[in-house]
């Protein structure tokens, strides 16, 4: 190997940021959604574009789904990227027309490249009527298996210990402004409430209500809707 050849090459590992390569999140978690049944399953940034895989599926007889012309990733500083590509889908006003309840269609959405460095974004179809919005959506795969731990303890019952995950996984996230992290106190409120420590959850929903977390007003209703306010 050159000397030059090795230069180059020990560069690339000591400055793994100069690289230009594609990332993936899977399954990556959401602050707030419109559609129950509507889930992202993949987003994949590359240099060139950014695709995002998603799935839906039917829940009614005759139901149909179709994507509008109108779709948007926004920055957490309002920054628009429009859609500029999709597969899978009929775009408005042609729909797809579901077969049976509980048939799943999956489709793809194309945009431009996201900015380096972005944490999270919001998606909405901006149409007159039944539009999707993702709000919050993490971009952080360490923050995302965090949450996801945090969830399974839930499912298994350990609820105190994943009372303590939420914490810090809101100390982590709250600093950085990150828009996922007023779903993240609506889900620890919650939790607090229905173990009974009513007096930390009404910490926290202060917390909230006085915090400058993005969206913050759509959790604090997401928690009315569950009957909780203090």
């Amino acid at each position: 190997m050159s000397v030059a050849k090795r230069i180059v090459t020990i560069l690339f590992v000591l400055l793994p940021g100069s690289i230009v390569f594609p990332q993936s999140y899977i399954h990556p978690n959401v602050g707030l959604k419109s559609h129950k049944t509507l889930e992202i399953l993949k987003i994949e940034s590359t240099p060139e574009n950014t695709t995002i895989f998603f799935s839906i599926e039917n829940r009614i007889a005759g139901g149909a789904f179709c994507a509008d012309r109108n779709i948007y990733i926004i920055y957490p500083d309002g920054t628009r990227l429009p859609v500029v590509s999709s597969k899978g889908i009929p775009r408005c006003p042609d729909s797809y027309k579901f077969k049976k309840i509980g048939e799943k269609l999956n489709f793809t959405l194309t945009f431009p490249a996201l900015q380096p460095g972005t944490g999270w974004i919001d998606i909405k179809e901006d149409c007159s009527d039944n539009c999707f919005s993702f709000y919050g959506v993490l971009l952080n795969n360490a923050l995302n298996a965090r949450i996801d731990e945090a969830v399974s303890l839930v499912d298994k019952g350990e609820v105190d210990t994943a009372i303590g995950l939420y914490k810090s996984i809101i100390e982590t996230a709250e600093p950085t402004g990150n828009g996922i992290t007023g779903s993240l106190y609506a889900d620890l409120i919650s939790l607090l409430v229905n173990k009974g420590y009513t007096a930390m959850a009404k910490d926290y929903y202060n917390r909230l209500v006085n915090s400058s977390v993005p969206a913050k007003q759509l959790y604090v209703q997401n928690l009315g809707s569950r009957g909780i306010k203090f």
